[in-house]
């Protein structure tokens, strides 16, 4: 399509980060979309800088691992028999790396708890979730979804917030390395 005119630039989406960098050696590649958030650090290794290297935009999808980010989700929570919430926890109708980012739930929800005490006074969890992403220079753009008009302002909002602190972030990174990333790095 390129060379026959129709199409300058593209962007593509992908699951893995072997997929981003694959296709961030296509000079029309100006763009990529791919799951990053604090379940899913393994971009920043190598990917982010490879793609601001490059000048490729990065745009984050499922920036709150499917909600378990909002700190709203409890072991009593339910989920309507059409959301893929209940029935792709492993991958059964499409990868699960898209639900929960792929992290079992009860360890999510463990490793929620243990962020609690790093999210600032006035700022919610998802706001936090938000800001951390944001706080990798590579990203360009981030994606959440939002149930209503408020959400959305409130995640907005997340990029305005101060800068979240180095210790904190270390705290992101050593909570990632201890509880998360045996489930979800070396697959994605």
């Amino acid at each position: 399509m390129i060379t026959a005119g129709k199409i300058r630039h593209y962007g593509v989406s992908v699951e893995k980060v072997e997929e981003a960098l694959k296709a961030i050696e296509y000079p029309g590649v100006v763009s990529v979309q791919m799951i990053y958030n604090i379940f899913r650090q393994r971009p920043a290794s190598l990917f982010m800088h490879e793609a601001k290297k490059r000048g490729v935009g990065v745009i984050v999808r499922v920036p709150l691992a499917s909600g378990l980010l909002s700190g709203k989700m409890t072991n009593a929570t339910t989920f309507a028999a059409d959301d893929h919430r209940l029935f792709n926890r492993n991958g059964e109708a499409f990868d699960k790396g898209e639900t929960f980012a792929g992290v079992p739930f009860d360890v999510a929800l463990e490793a929620v708890e243990r962020l609690r005490p790093l999210v600032p006074q006035g700022v919610t969890m998802a706001q936090f979730a938000l800001r951390w992403i944001l706080m990798e220079s590579g990203v360009t753009t981030v994606i959440p979804g939002a149930k209503n008009p408020q959400q959305a302002k409130a995640n907005s909002d997340s990029s305005d917030l101060a800068p979240i602190s180095d210790e904190s972030m270390q705290a992101v990174r050593d909570l990632y390395e201890s509880k998360i990333s045996s489930h979800v790095h070396h697959q994605w």
